[in-house]
């Protein structure tokens, strides 16, 4: 079982957009998939109760709950987490503890690149994490390469000391599948393969860590 960690200091990140196209990638690709909802808004819980009907459908877990890991069944092969926005390393610890790696989104902006910066100061006094033993990977979110900006503060991120491991170009395709309870990984046109390519850096490094 793999599990992954998808985690930022504040919301409107596209946290819960990486943690559903995830979880619907791994059970698109036929794993057995559990994605744990620790945001007490529940949009995660909510998008895969919509999907439930799907042969590629993720097993939907509380956790906001303490014995969250109690929950997941024992035949589950990848787990994603989307932790409560806002949360911060101690906050996360029971998280840290059992993941195989996490994410960390982060969108081109001075004030969302600020912010993570202690975000990501948290999250190296955790022992598994200080010691090397659990990668972080960011990933810049709702780019427009095109732009300066996007490609100027993409720059300022390969210059930390954790990897820049995928960067996901803006579109409303998101939003859309979101409220049908699908993701990128559903279809198959052009201009979704296209987005799709933007998340195999990720994938790659997933299967990695």
């Amino acid at each position: 079982m793999k599990t992954v960690l998808v985690a930022s200091s504040k919301g409107g990140v596209g946290k819960t957009t990486l943690s559903t196209n995830l979880a619907a990638h791994f059970a698109v690709d036929g794993k057995n998939t559990v994605l744990v909802d620790a945001d007490r808004q529940g949009s995660s819980r909510h998008w895969a109760e919509k999907r439930a009907q799907l042969e590629s459908a993720v097993l939907p877990i509380d956790g906001t709950r303490r014995d969250w890991d109690k929950h997941v069944p024992g035949d589950a092969q990848r787990v994603v987490i989307d932790a409560a926005a806002g949360a911060h390393g101690a906050e996360l610890a029971h998280f840290l503890d059992v993941a195989d790696a996490v994410i960390v989104p982060v969108l081109p902006s001075m004030i969302d690149i600020e912010a993570t910066v202690p975000f990501l100061d948290t999250l190296a006094k955790h022992p598994r994490i200080r010691k090397g033993k659990l990668p972080v990977g960011l990933v810049g979110n709702r780019l427009r390469p095109w732009t300066n900006a996007s490609q100027q503060y993409m720059e300022a991120l390969r210059q930390w000391p954790y990897p820049l491991v995928a960067e996901l170009r803006d579109t409303q395709a998101y939003v859309l599948m979101a409220g049908l309870g699908r993701s990128l990984f559903d279809y198959h046109s052009q201009q979704v393969r296209e987005h799709q390519a933007d998340w195999d850096p990720l994938l790659k490094w997933i299967k990695r860590a």
